[in-house]
């Protein structure tokens, strides 16, 4: 079968001295515990409705499976147990230069039973997850004028900036790239706030029960944005394949379940257990109260990454004739965990820390600039100014002082603003950059590597390690900038 009746068919079924240390944004304090052990929140009732475990499948049985959003076949043959050549030998249709598979592809999966897999339930699509086209109709604003809840009128400064409660979620949305629908499900799941008027004593101090470790409304959603993010993309990227509860069960994660859900099962299995946490994963927990507040999300368009996405051509982020250092492996794209989409590079510096330079930052590809806030600078490549749909790059430590604009249109090689330490916190002049598709943070490293005129990251054991490759070439990430680090821009 050709590549493009493989395609027809699934829409068919669709209907320095370079000095630098390591950076972050400007973020809370706090430590992430590897469990946090809370009382479950008062709104969530302690009866689940049962689900039906799966059989028990002789080994290589092909099953049925609909190709869901950002799958690949080295995901996949991670989840039902089986090899990419099993799974090629099963569905002879699929190309061999298949990247992500369509969704809604019908396939046959050869599997291999696990025990103890969890709930069937797919809580909602990643399409309702992510910061993407799915919000292109959604006014938050307007949404929380016309709530009856007294969130509405909770009020914070961040990078002090007043930012009302419509401000903050927006805030959280954007830069985490996660829904502000699923911002606020959770918190009417949680604590009632969205339609429930009446504020209790201590109510924002305790916000989402995790008193422990984080005190007021935007340090513990702030909190819960890392832990999403976390746990959608170590699933997304093959990295997840077990919960384990809080009573030390482990459970296995169904393989037909999508990166969403497994994300609201990991983050309630943090605090909940046995009926409770069933009932928060079911059809009659979170999914109910996100159906009550925003209609059935599986009713819209649910796909956000289409089969076979490859990356535009891309350039280095800095100017032609100029060599910079690669200080920074893949780390988070946005806060403290997953997912690592994000590398960083540093201009040439007469002295370490965070100077002033007048090196430029640069458009690696054709576009519009959709955002600019403390430090960001958002390139959107498909010129329609919206952060939420198509390949979008985050510049992130742009320097205020000759910082490109909102609106404007650029090419490629143009500069964007000069690098510094702005919109973070970092020990050096630098640029952190990373891409988005559709709101979904893309690996620097993996099955769609982050290509910059054909250099590409490799991930290290641990945050901010790595490698840049090219043919037979390599660039170790250094924060010392050494011999070892520099990358030219030819």
């Amino acid at each position: 079968m050709s590549k493009n009746v493989f395609y027809r068919a699934a829409l068919g079924f669709l209907g320095l001295l370079l000095l630098l240390n390591g950076c972050t944004h400007k973020s809370p304090s706090y430590i992430v515990p590897e469990t946090a052990a809370t009382a479950a929140p008062t709104q969530v009732l302690p009866t689940s409705t049962p689900f039906t475990p799966r059989p028990v499948y002789a080994p290589g049985t092909q099953v049925d499976y609909i190709a869901q959003s950002g799958d690949t076949l080295e995901l996949l043959s991670s989840r039902f147990g089986s090899s990419v050549a099993e799974i090629r030998l099963a569905n002879p249709q699929i190309p061999e230069d298949a990247t992500t598979m369509p969704p809604g592809f019908p396939m046959k999966m050869p599997i291999y039973y696990e025990p103890l897999w969890g709930p069937q339930y797919q809580i909602i699509p990643d399409a309702a997850f992510v910061y993407g086209p799915d919000l292109n109709d959604f006014d938050l604003p307007a949404f929380l004028q016309s709530s009856t809840g007294w969130f509405k009128t909770y009020e914070t400064y961040i990078q002090d900036k007043h930012r009302t409660a419509s401000d903050l979620i927006m805030w959280l949305a954007q830069n985490y790239s996660l829904s502000p629908k699923l911002f606020l499900a959770l918190i009417e799941y949680q604590t009632g706030a969205i339609t429930n008027p009446v504020r209790q004593p201590g109510a924002e101090n305790a916000f989402l029960g995790w008193v422990n470790q984080y005190r007021g409304v935007y340090l513990q959603l702030y909190y819960v944005g890392d832990l999403l993010n976390d746990g959608f993309y170590r699933y997304a990227n093959g990295e997840l394949s077990s919960i384990e509860h809080l009573n030390g069960e482990l459970e296995n994660i169904d393989p037909w379940q999508n990166a969403a859900s497994v994300a609201l099962q990991t983050y309630f299995a943090r605090f909940l257990e046995g009926d409770a946490y069933l009932r928060a994963v079911g059809p009659d927990g979170f999914a109910a109260t996100f159906r009550q507040l925003f209609g059935d999300p599986w009713e819209r368009d649910t796909t956000v990454i289409p089969g076979s996405l490859h990356q535009p051509a891309f350039i280095l982020p800095f100017q032609r004739g100029t060599t910079w250092a690669y200080t920074g492996g893949p780390h988070t794209g946005w806060g403290r965990l997953k997912p690592w989409a994000a590398i960083d590079f540093a201009p040439p510096m007469n002295e370490a820390g965070c100077v002033p330079t007048e090196q430029y930052t640069t458009a690696v590809a054709d576009g519009i600039v959709a955002r600019v806030d403390d430090g960001i600078v958002i390139l959107d490549l498909d010129g329609d100014g919206n952060e939420r749909t198509g390949w979008n790059i985050l510049y992130l430590h742009v320097a205020t002082a000759d910082r490109i604009k909102v609106g404007t249109r650029v090419k490629q090689g143009d500069p964007l603003g000069h690098p510094s330490c702005e919109g973070g916190m970092a020990t050096g002049t630098h640029i952190h950059i990373a891409r988005k598709f559709n709101g979904q943070w893309m690996p620097a490293a993996g099955y769609l590597p982050f290509d910059l005129a054909g250099w590409t990251p490799v991930e290290g054991s641990r945050a901010y390690l790595g490698t840049l490759v090219r043919g037979d070439e390599l660039r170790t990430a250094s924060v010392k900038s050494d011999s070892g680090s520099m990358v030219a821009a030819e």
